[in-house]
């Protein structure tokens, strides 16, 4: 469809058009459409109030991590390592109880030469004591110096929260111990499973993971749950205290595809501000409007859901053309002018990301945005302020009435663009990008969106 409209009714119109779609032009349609935005975020990386089921699920998700009931020190190096991304380097490592075709030879390596492990003996096959996996999680989350910063009589006083037999440790374990306790690397929850001699359950194990995980950053990120008292305030301070993201030499490529109309516009985002959530348990909504956020996590709270709550400002890039007249100038846009006299725009947007307690929540949200957040005439009375006509919400696991497009991704460093297409439009999108630059690397990917939008992308009006 065509837009033959003035701004600045032109450009409210893009921007609920363009918000994470960026189609290719068909040859029926030379819609003026665009992208996304970028993602802010804060994170309760260090919340000691996570409890070990939900780490597990992370792990399960994230990196096809289960243990077994009985953990072994093999096992629990492997898991960590595959969970960091850890890869050893080609210098060689000669471990006094472990082959080099052993199973559990690659994460020993890799763990010896991050200064994780550093002795010669791994015992792999031995159960893992609940002492042991901590002094391994303390070295992993980095936070061995700080340890050995500790005194003898400071560490005691840390140790005396454990029943372990301090005479029995070294002034190292004291000190590794210690610092777990005090920097809440080893939750409350956990401090009776250090009995003396006692082996490390599987809560404890995956609880270690996902603390180390949240101490390097790699944990989930959110500002808060819906159901917070100050989550507004959260969500408002985020919104406000983002940017229009700039990447030159990405830009560069997708730029090239909006003047020559390969796509329709794009989304940018920076990818340190992912929320990181389980993806069977979140999905993602797309606005433009901060009041809208606001009465959305509101909407929530009145229809008894609460969730993780994620702010993602994305920017949205567009054509906008000349014969709309001056775009001007504004906090939430700029625009650059190209060689024909029309403009590229960059609207600042946000993405919300929710993590919701349980798949039905989830399942939910669709009938809510529908019946609160959806216009189907105009000027509606019974719906949040800025309601759009096609609203856009995805998932990355199925669900019911929603339908499955594709997303074409070019990243370079934190920063990439995004594309939304129809699947069968796909392919278009990464041979216009290619077109530009042979060398990129375009991921592409399906995933399931809310049906008002999908409609959208198919030319239907509501």
């Amino acid at each position: 469809m065509r837009f033959a409209m003035q701004a600045p009714a032109a450009r409210k119109l893009l921007l609920i058009a363009a918000l994470s779609a960026a189609l290719v032009v068909p040859s029926y349609a030379s819609a003026a459409q665009a992208g996304g935005h970028s993602s802010f975020s804060s994170g309760k990386a260090g919340d000691s109030s996570v409890s070990s089921a939900e780490y597990s699920i992370f792990l399960q998700d994230k990196f096809g991590i289960t243990l077994s009931a009985s953990v072994t020190k093999g096992e629990f190096l492997n898991a960590l390592v595959k969970a960091l991304g850890l890869a050893p380097s080609e210098e060689p490592v000669a471990f006094a109880d472990l082959a080099s075709t052993s199973p559990y030879y690659s994460a020993a390596k890799a763990l010896y030469q991050h200064g994780v492990l550093t002795s010669d003996t791994v015992n792999a096959l031995q159960p893992l004591s609940a002492v042991n996996a901590v002094q391994i999680a303390l070295k992993a989350a980095d936070l061995k110096e700080l340890a050995y910063s500790y005194p003898e009589t400071k560490a005691a006083k840390s140790l005396g929260k454990l029943p372990v037999k301090a005479g029995s440790l070294s002034l190292q374990a004291k000190q590794e111990l210690a610092a777990a306790v005090d920097t809440q690397l080893l939750p409350a929850a956990y401090y009776s499973d250090l009995q003396p001699n006692a082996r490390a359950t599987s809560s404890l194990v995956s609880t270690l993971i996902g603390k180390v995980l949240s101490f390097k950053g790699e944990f989930k990120h959110y500002i808060g749950y819906a159901s917070d008292a100050d989550i507004y305030l959260k969500l408002t301070d985020a919104f406000r205290s983002s940017v229009i993201i700039r990447s030159e030499e990405l830009q560069k490529i997708v730029d090239t595809a909006l003047e020559n109309n390969l796509v329709t516009g794009y989304n940018l985002k920076d990818s340190a501000y992912e929320a990181n959530f389980v993806d069977s348990l979140s999905l993602v909504y797309g606005h433009s409007d901060l009041t809208h956020a606001v009465q959305l996590i509101g909407l929530l709270n009145s229809e008894g859901i609460d969730a993780k709550v994620q702010l993602e400002p994305k920017t949205s890039a567009f054509v906008y053309l000349k014969e709309w007249g001056d775009p001007g100038q504004s906090d939430l846009y700029e625009v650059r002018q190209i060689a024909n006299g029309n403009y590229i725009e960059y609207a600042k947007e946000y993405d919300i990301a929710f993590e919701f307690d349980s798949a039905a929540d989830k399942q939910r949200f669709n009938d809510i945005i529908l019946s609160y957040a959806k216009k189907n005439q105009e000027n509606p009375s019974g719906l949040i302020y800025g309601s759009w006509w096609q609203p856009l919400y995805y998932s990355l696991t199925a669900l019911p009435e929603y339908q499955v497009i594709s997303n074409n991704k070019i990243q370079l460093g934190r920063y990439y663009a995004q594309s939304f297409s129809l699947k069968e439009q796909s392919q278009a999108v990464i041979d216009g990008f290619k077109s530009i630059d042979p060398s990129v690397t375009v991921e592409h990917y399906d995933f399931w969106v809310d049906a008002p939008f999908y409609r959208y992308l198919n030319g239907e009006s509501l």
